[in-house]
């Protein structure tokens, strides 16, 4: 099975009102497993580049208003190729592929209106996957941020200092693995059977941990939690001594 997990930065939250993408990144799994093989493109907006959004990802201080100089390292865009240009590549490389992506609507309204100004093919949104919206149902009232469930699944994103695209899609992939039950690549499921027989002991019993496992709690989820059971009074079940 393949899926690409996906993300997109841009110059704002409406590609009606004149935003645009401006980076791309997308890695692609097979079986639920990352392959290597990815993609990543920078574009330029053909417009100039909003201080909000600068601030987010860092990228194309050359579009600000009146342009910065770069710093070293920083990614211009007045050289980068117009989405006209790699639309069809893009296309080419999701293919029929389930779309992992973190609020899914906001990426696929971009892509759709790019792909729709090309003349080519819209992505369905059912072809969509929304990270957020499984995050939200499985921890609901919990934030649910991809920082936020970066910190719940012990997921390193310190290099996560702006919004990037590839980053962010390779930090996802990690996140989407946790929420669909853990890194257990098809969960076991696989017709192919090894060739190998393994013993199993009938009276095998699970042993206790030696070691607690640690609170995937926050600090903020928890002081809220006693604030909500503060408010139940003395009779609250929580209070009660097992």
């Amino acid at each position: 099975m393949r899926e690409i997990v996906l993300d997109t930065e841009t110059t704002g939250f409406d590609p009606f009102s004149g935003d645009r993408i401006v980076e791309i990144g997308a890695v692609e799994l097979l079986n639920h497993m990352p392959t290597g093989n990815t993609f990543h493109e920078y574009m330029n907006p053909e417009r100039s580049m909003p201080a909000e959004a600068f601030a987010v990802h860092g990228i194309g201080p050359d579009l600000l208003e009146p342009p910065q100089k770069p710093e070293p390292g920083a990614v211009t865009l007045r050289d980068k190729p117009v989405f006209a240009k790699i639309g069809q590549k893009f296309l080419d490389f999701v293919q029929d592929s389930k779309l992992i992506i973190h609020n899914a609507s906001f990426d696929m309204k971009f892509l759709n209106f790019e792909l729709e100004r090309m003349g080519l093919p819209k992505l369905p949104m059912e072809q969509a996957v929304d990270t957020l919206a499984m995050a939200r149902q499985r921890f609901p009232g919990s934030p649910a941020t991809l920082d936020a469930l970066c910190r719940r699944f012990n997921i390193d994103n310190s290099n996560r200092t702006l919004h990037g695209a590839l980053l962010d899609s390779e930090i996802l992939a990690d996140v989407y693995l946790e929420l669909i039950g853990g890194r257990q690549p098809d969960f076991g499921l696989s017709t192919q059977t090894s060739s190998k027989s393994v013993e199993v002991e009938d009276d095998w019993r699970p042993q206790p941990r030696p070691a607690p496992l640690p609170s995937r709690l926050t600090a903020e989820e928890q002081a809220a939690h006693a604030e909500f059971v503060a408010k139940l009074g003395e009779d609250a079940l929580w209070n009660q001594s097992s």
